[in-house]
């Protein structure tokens, strides 16, 4: 026979909707919660290995293929592995990491210059944006004028 204070927890559980009646609800509710947890590590693990770009199902065009292994993320060591430590000092540790237009890592680099460089490399891009745009004007100007021009 049932003691007084089951009856009572089961009458609560009961009003609560946790009941005998409710298990398979819940089972159900357990089973769609384990789903979408799975299913939202898998889009995050995906995230991290795609081919395609992230809530984008547009592939990666083949110029940015070619490129992607210049942007893998460096794997550094654990602190406390002493030969690992000294293997990538060795390599140029964390010095001057930057990774030139050709992929290869510039060591002798330091951040300083490196900004006045990707700064005056734009400066330039954007002076030729600018003399192109003009003689495209003027050839356009001269073309309407009736002069062949190329």
């Amino acid at each position: 026979m049932k003691s007084h204070s089951t009856v009572n927890a089961q009458k609560l559980l009961k009003k609560i909707g946790l009941g005998k009646e409710d298990y398979p609800f819940w089972k159900q509710v357990g089973k769609a919660l384990l789903c979408t947890y799975m299913l939202c590590g898998l889009a995050w693990l995906y995230n991290e290995t795609s081919p395609l770009g992230w809530w984008t199902l547009k592939p990666k065009p083949k110029e940015e293929k070619e490129l992607a292994h210049l942007y893998e993320r460096r794997q550094f060591p654990y602190p406390g592995d002493q030969e690992a430590m000294e293997e990538f000092i060795a390599k140029g540790g964390m010095i001057g990491t930057t990774i030139g237009p050709k992929g290869v890592i510039e060591l002798d680099k330091d951040s300083i210059n490196y900004q006045a460089e990707l700064q005056k490399k734009k400066f330039e891009q954007e002076a030729n944006k600018l003399w192109i745009r003009m003689r495209n004007e003027v050839v356009a100007e001269l073309q309407e004028k009736g002069f062949d021009v190329e």
